[in-house]
């Protein structure tokens, strides 16, 4: 079964057919929203909106452990992350769609691990690879197939939010090797790894970070919005075809 936990700019897919609502509860409290189980173009399917069903739940508030609990009690085994992004690397503009092959945490103070010794028996997960490198295939082919090729790898850095970086953080994270900036990816990578669930993300560049191209002096969150919208656009066409 195929999970897809929308981010900014994708808090519903107008195409997917909801067959059921699922007011999961779980042992860590509430998901962000009602499960929507469906199908989108013949595709079972289960869609979790990242923020709620209004876009009302900042980033450091999220509960992760739910979100991907609920998610993996429902039978979805495969994830795919779709995240808004900022660009730091300037070769990736604003517009692009990317799937990023790797993960740098700069989160605090987020409840990130089922394997506490507390809930359930203290374990290490190998977390060398942070993302299913089958599932990042398939959301490749699947960018071929709609014509909206996406960027193949690139590392994402995951920063506490809900506020912008500064642009000095963000010469920071380019020293670090981050290629893009979001506030949601950990610690939802690693719980679904924990819970053994393929998980990928889709990267939606939706503007230039701080400091950088038109944004030297600030980021419009109006145009970045409108970018969003725009973007969406190629990210429903590509889960469209997703196999």
């Amino acid at each position: 079964m195929l999970g897809i936990i929308g981010g900014s700019g994708l808090d519903r897919i107008a195409e997917l057919e909801i067959e059921s609502r699922l007011a999961v509860t779980t042992p860590y409290g509430q998901p962000s929203a009602p499960l929507l189980s469906g199908r989108l173009h013949g595709k079972s399917l289960i869609f979790l909106p990242r923020h709620g069903e209004t876009h009302s739940i900042a980033p450091h508030r999220i509960n992760y452990r739910a979100n991907l609990w609920a998610l993996h009690a429902q039978g979805v085994r495969n994830v795919v992350a779709v995240c808004a992004v900022g660009g730091i690397n300037p070769v990736i503009s604003t517009g692009t769609l990317l799937v990023p092959d790797q993960i740098i945490d700069y989160t605090s103070g987020r409840e990130s691990t089922f394997l506490d010794g507390v809930d359930k028996p203290l374990m290490h997960v190998d977390f060398t690879l942070p993302f299913s490198m089958a599932l990042r295939q398939r959301l490749i082919r699947a960018g071929q197939v709609a014509a909206h090729p996406v960027h193949d790898g690139g590392t994402y850095g995951a920063t506490q939010g809900p506020r912008l970086e500064t642009a000095a953080e963000i010469n920071r994270m380019e020293r670090d090797g981050v290629d893009v900036v979001g506030m949601t990816g950990m610690p939802e990578a690693v719980l679904a790894r924990e819970l053994q669930l393929e998980y990928a993300m889709l990267a939606v560049v939706i503007n230039a970070a701080a400091g950088r191209g038109d944004n030297a002096a600030g980021i419009s969150m109006e145009a970045a919005h409108a970018a969003a919208e725009i973007a969406m656009t190629k990210v429903r066409a590509l889960l469209r075809v997703l196999d």
